[in-house]
């Protein structure tokens, strides 16, 4: 998905680089060269690929914001993430036979699907291309241990705070404003994802807005004090 490296602004990791960018030493455009790249829209409310059905590609995200999940043994959903321009999807599916989450849109948007075989053709062939998509694998991984610490550890204040720089950071990568976005998912999937009820994540934002370190109407968030922002996400507080 990305390439971690260390920040200041909280007890995460920093949002990690998009898979393929122009200025790397691989970009999409050579990509096209080696693997026949398939450009799909896909609606809000549509999969890109559920759980169970058989793999055969991973998707590039051009532009829109997806969300992945799982179930649980007890047939809850579990949100595993939320995946933006530059993101990989299906790297957790490589090695399986079957697509192991389910991944929606959560607006309209459009994902590149590569062929899983011809990509493995195609970075026997091109060192630059393995070396990018070791990388993405690898960064998944480390973001994936960083969350489960983060939510191991933090309370409920500081998951909120550490999620809201988080996508502060993804934005600020892709070339958007990281101090003013929309919040793609609803309350109830953010609340999922940071293993909180959904009525406190709202008391939450509702307390990071009453300090002045944001503003909230609806899905709008504005960052006022990200040094404050951070703060708050390295307090580790008990969930509440």
């Amino acid at each position: 998905m990305y390439a971690n490296e260390a920040t200041n602004r909280g007890p995460l990791a920093q949002a990690p680089r998009p898979a393929f960018e122009a200025r790397d030493d691989i970009g999409i455009e050579e990509l096209r060269e080696h693997v026949r790249v398939g450009r799909r829209k896909v609606a809000a409310g549509q999969h890109v690929y559920r759980a169970g059905q058989p793999f055969h590609a991973l998707f590039l995200v051009n532009f829109g914001c997806l969300k992945t999940s799982e179930l649980a043994d007890d047939g809850r959903e579990q949100v595993t993430g939320f995946r933006m321009r530059g993101d990989l999807l299906g790297v957790e599916s490589i090695g399986l036979a079957r697509y192991a989450c389910d991944v929606v849109a959560l607006e309209d948007s459009e994902v590149w699907e590569l062929p899983y075989p011809p990509m493995l053709t195609a970075c026997l062939r091109v060192p630059a291309l393995q070396a990018r998509l070791t990388e993405s694998l690898a960064a998944e991984i480390r973001r994936d241990r960083q969350w489960m610490l983060t939510l191991g550890t933090l309370g409920a204040e500081s998951r909120v705070a550490a999620f809201l720089l988080d996508l502060a950071d993804r934005h600020a990568r892709i070339g958007l404003d990281p101090n003013r976005f929309v919040l793609r998912m609803c309350r109830i999937d953010m609340a999922n994802y940071l293993a909180l009820k959904h009525e406190t994540v709202s008391r939450v934002l509702s307390h990071l807005a009453d300090r002045g370190f944001i503003d909230v109407r609806r899905r709008d968030v504005t960052i006022l004090d990200a040094d404050a922002l951070a703060r708050a996400a390295s307090d580790q507080a008990a969930v509440h």
